[in-house]
């Protein structure tokens, strides 16, 4: 397992990254792997969700913030576990959490050269809503570079780590496992993809998140994560295709 640090020289393909080299189908979760937690995206929609829940049972702040917490441990999500307790609609609770602001999500073109320089198909799998997806892929810039989005409506509301959501999106765009890497920012929704015979990547911050559990930003050393980094673009662009060098640009002080 291997930690790339930003660098500022052109390189050749490293004997780590070489091991990407028969991969053709690259699959990416979308918050917190695609931007940086500075954009405060998921924050919004935390807020947004423990507002949901304070208007459907009346509760304060902090009990709809311990009820959400309760949910996505038991159940993956909260939206899960309100519809498995409470018949909640899904799409009346996509539509309300995902209504944020983006505004602080900057364009980010060398993130969109990299994933378009990568060889095969690109591919978004989210336990959001597909409309939360385009919005951020969107505003980031690089929307036109995947093929499609998978959601959590097409999962059937099953969200990762599920090991038939991961099944189910495999056998709907035919993605060969054994030719496929995963980029993820929660260590746990890479055990399946690991098991499945995929390459896979974890995602952690730059700066700690003071939004997220310490627990969920951590470099894990584990036999289902094969690879971290906390520069994504840097990451992919010397695997653009085997044998290539790539300059990779140092960020901006």
């Amino acid at each position: 397992m291997n930690q790339n640090a930003p660098i500022t020289a052109a390189i050749p393909l490293l004997p780590e990254q070489a091991a990407f080299g028969h991969v053709d189908h690259w699959i990416f979760d979308l918050d917190n792997t695609l931007y940086s937690h500075e954009a405060q995206v998921w924050p919004q929609v935390n807020e947004r969700i423990t507002l949901f829940l304070l208007e459907l049972f009346g509760l304060d702040g902090l009990s709809s913030h311990e009820l959400r917490r309760y949910y996505y441990e038991r159940y993956g999500t909260t939206l899960n576990g309100l519809m498995s307790e409470h018949g909640v609609d899904p799409e009346d609770f996509l539509a309300f959490a995902h209504d944020i602001d983006l505004s602080m999500l900057d364009p980010n073109p060398d993130l969109g050269a990299a994933i378009a320089a990568l060889p095969g198909r690109k591919l978004i799998l989210t336990n959001g809503s597909r409309g939360h997806a385009e919005n951020v892929a969107g505003k980031l810039g690089i929307l036109q570079h995947f093929e499609d989005i998978f959601d959590i409506v097409e999962a059937g509301f099953l969200p990762k780590p599920e090991r038939a959501t991961y099944e189910n999106f495999l056998a709907k765009h035919a993605v060969d496992p054994a030719r496929a890497a995963m980029f993820e920012d929660i260590d746990k929704n890479l055990i399946v993809p690991n098991d499945l015979g995929m390459k896979t990547v974890l995602i952690v911050p730059r700066t700690p998140d003071p939004f997220r559990d310490a627990s969920e930003q951590a470099v894990v050393e584990a036999g289902h994560v094969h690879f971290v980094t906390d520069d994504l673009t840097g990451f992919l662009k010397p695997l653009m295709r085997a044998g290539e060098t790539l300059p990779l640009t140092a960020p901006q002080a």
